[in-house]
């Protein structure tokens, strides 16, 4: 078991393999362990880091930090932590913003990025959709994710799956419902020409939680960036459609 203290938080981490570093985020309240099946696969010619970011997983549950750009400042002390040369970073879902604004605030220190399944600014002006969700989560936690979390899955997808995640959530601290209030005011799409790092999305064909109609507008606000559809899969690609999602990676970090 790895850890890492950064900004005076410990995050737990795990390494595997050796070459070009990867860099694994997850997304809201889950943990690096939602990427199992993609560091079994990379890590034979990639050297593969899944971390916990703050609040989730394993790693320290501080009071304070949860904002996109706290946890995106985590990600790049976590970097520099680790000695990463000019490292892939590959975020699902709001780990997306976080490597979005990673690559926009050190573009010297990062080699590209992989949002997968990305809000990005979807969210912004949602504030009363999301009031209510905060409003729901406080009183009755486990009865809303239960009810939330299998959305982020395509129709069909094991009940264990969907159990194990809402799980990961619960375990998580609710002070993560902030960054719920962070995204209703996240629009980065003013800056995304500035983006100069290689980008590629990745995206579930059938995800309900963010339309294609937003990877597809920020790809095309971002220089070079491309987008690869992962067929038949969700929110959450790597988990259900794994080996689409494995091969179309693969291709997108050619």
């Amino acid at each position: 078991m790895a850890h890492a203290t950064v900004n005076g938080t410990r995050l737990h981490y795990q390494d595997f393999g050796t070459g070009r570093p990867l860099v694994f985020l997850h997304g809201w309240g889950s943990s690096g362990r939602v990427w199992d099946v993609q560091a079994a696969d990379l890590m034979t010619d990639h050297r593969v880091i899944t971390l916990d970011w703050r609040g989730c997983g394993r790693s320290d549950r501080p009071a304070t930090g949860y904002t996109i750009a706290d946890i995106t400042h985590d990600i790049l002390e976590f970097v520099d932590a680790l000695e990463l040369d000019r490292p892939v970073l590959i975020g699902s879902s709001i780990a997306g913003a976080y490597i979005i604004e990673a690559a926009l605030a050190a573009p010297d220190r990062i080699g590209a990025i992989v949002p997968v399944g990305a809000g990005v600014h979807h969210f912004c002006g949602m504030r009363e959709v999301m009031d209510k969700l905060l409003a729901d989560l406080r009183a009755d936690r486990a009865g809303t994710l239960a009810g939330f979390v299998p959305h982020w899955y395509r129709p069909g997808v094991s009940e264990a799956l969907i159990d194990w995640t809402v799980r990961q959530v619960l375990d998580s601290t609710f002070l993560i419902d902030r960054l719920v209030v962070d995204q209703a005011h996240y629009d980065p799409r003013h800056r995304l020409d500035r983006v100069q790092v290689p980008t590629h999305f990745l995206h579930g064909e059938l995800d309900t939680e963010v339309p294609l109609s937003v990877p597809q507008e920020c790809a095309g606000l971002i220089p070079g960036a491309r987008l690869t559809v992962i067929e038949g899969a969700g929110h959450m690609p790597q988990q259900d459609q794994a080996e689409r999602f494995n091969r179309a990676l693969r291709e997108a970090l050619r």
